[in-house]
């Protein structure tokens, strides 16, 4: 069977804010709808079928099982488009790209939509598992009596929330305790990690100055721009700022680690025939990815490493170098985290150590995140993916040739990686 091309035909995005500030009050179907409509007024689908919209959300209330149908329903697009919501942690958006583009390959669908969102801000509390279960039982009582018997059995320290922490159940770790393990076992410095952090800003703060963003980011909610840029960071400033995770001995900072973030993100996909009918751009073809898990409970220093083993797979089967590309977009989750993977990827032994063959081949760092990357911008878990395949696709569009390479690491020890071509 022949399988069809897979092209990129557009993007659009909210800007991404910080935890608690410009959409504190907004949930994840507000965010990925102002997102979806930016898309479609973009690229004129106003009642456009489309063979399916794919995507999620991380952290999702219970009202939003259907989240991505619900919210295709509230946009301009044809009611009767079909949608489903996939969740891989912090690979769900990239994931979602790969769910789409393999439909279009198979000839399944000829068009859709990859998007991913996160309302940080609004995230569900957990209940004591006490609580949980005297209000269903409640719940099944018929009397008044009966009804308080059981609400009045918790406990008094049942009654208390419990708060969103985001640690690996199978470790009792946040991801930043993770990683600092990660950047002591392979000695990645505090110096390395504020210096990418910077290159960051500064990267992303010159594609604002020249307008590398204003057709890819939708206004929304008054917010026109990512607030979490620092243009006036530096060196000093990022090097004063204290250990966030280990207080005593640690190299993680707020500086070069990303905060809790809110944003939505849209990819627009299709076969190269529906792109031609439709009058659309076709920026950049998807060619090859790899999905990957890694143990991470006896080896805590691996937790965010997955991309090593889905690159080595990937590249093995595109006959390519990691020296081959035009851009990298490697997701910044933690400075440590870039470091280390990039580390790996590069040197004979640490790759020999994790079953590879031999070293990948040389990043040009030059060419890495070169528009800022998710310490600059943030990281709105599932929206995280949609952001980087729309800057990497824009990118190859305006050089009219070449090839990027992308990774982007999970919780729960897994990663993808993806080959966009021109």
């Amino acid at each position: 069977m022949e399988t069809k091309k897979v092209a990129i035909v557009g993007y659009s995005r909210i800007p991404f804010s910080r935890i608690n500030t410009a959409y504190a009050d907004l949930d994840n179907q507000e965010l990925l709808e102002a997102a979806l409509n930016g898309l479609i007024n973009k690229y004129h689908l106003q009642g456009k079928l489309l063979g399916e919209v794919a995507g999620g959300a991380v952290i999702k209330h219970i009202s939003e099982s259907n989240l991505i149908r619900e919210t295709v329903m509230n946009t301009a697009l044809d009611p009767a488009t079909p949608a489903c919501d996939l969740q891989q942690a912090c690979d769900t958006g990239i994931e979602a790209a790969v769910y789409i583009g393999n439909k279009i390959a198979l000839g399944q669908i000829e068009s859709g939509i990859a998007c991913g969102v996160e309302a940080m801000s609004n995230i569900p509390f957990e209940s004591a598992p006490r609580l949980r279960k005297a209000l269903l039982k409640a719940n099944k009582e018929k009397s008044v009596f009966g009804k308080l018997k059981q609400l009045l059995s918790p406990r008094l320290k049942d009654w208390m929330p419990i708060p969103y922490k985001g640690q690996e159940p199978k470790t009792g770790l946040v991801m930043g305790g993770h990683t600092e393990i990660t950047a002591k076992y392979y000695n990645i410095s505090r110096e390395e990690q504020d210096e990418l952090a910077l290159k960051s800003h500064q990267n992303m703060a010159k594609a604002y100055d020249e307008g590398f963003f204003d057709d890819m980011i939708i206004p929304a909610f008054g917010l026109d721009k990512d607030n979490n840029l620092r243009r006036d960071t530096s060196i000093e400033k990022l090097s004063q700022l204290k250990p966030a995770f280990d207080k005593e001995n640690g190299t993680l900072t707020a500086g070069n680690s990303t905060p809790f973030t809110d944003g939505a993100s849209a990819v627009l996909m299709g076969s190269e025939e529906w792109a031609n009918a439709n009058g659309l751009p076709i920026l950049a073809y998807v060619t090859f990815s790899e999905v990957a898990g890694i143990e991470y409970v006896a080896n805590k220093q691996n937790l965010l490493l997955a991309p090593v083993f889905a690159a080595d797979r990937m590249l093995r089967k595109a006959g390519m170098s990691l020296e081959d590309f035009d851009y990298y977009e490697i997701h910044e989750a933690f400075a440590a985290q870039v470091l280390a993977t990039i580390k790996i990827w590069e040197n004979d032994d640490l790759a020999k150590k994790f079953g590879l063959e031999k070293a990948l081949g040389k990043i040009d760092r030059s060419k890495l995140n070169v528009k800022g990357g998710s310490l600059a911008v943030a990281h709105p878990f599932a929206a995280t993916g949609g952001r980087i395949i729309g800057t990497l696709a824009k990118l190859l569009h305006e050089k009219g040739n070449g090839k990027g390479f992308i990774s982007i690491c999970a919780a729960r020890g897994q990663g993808v990686t993806m080959i966009l071509e021109k």
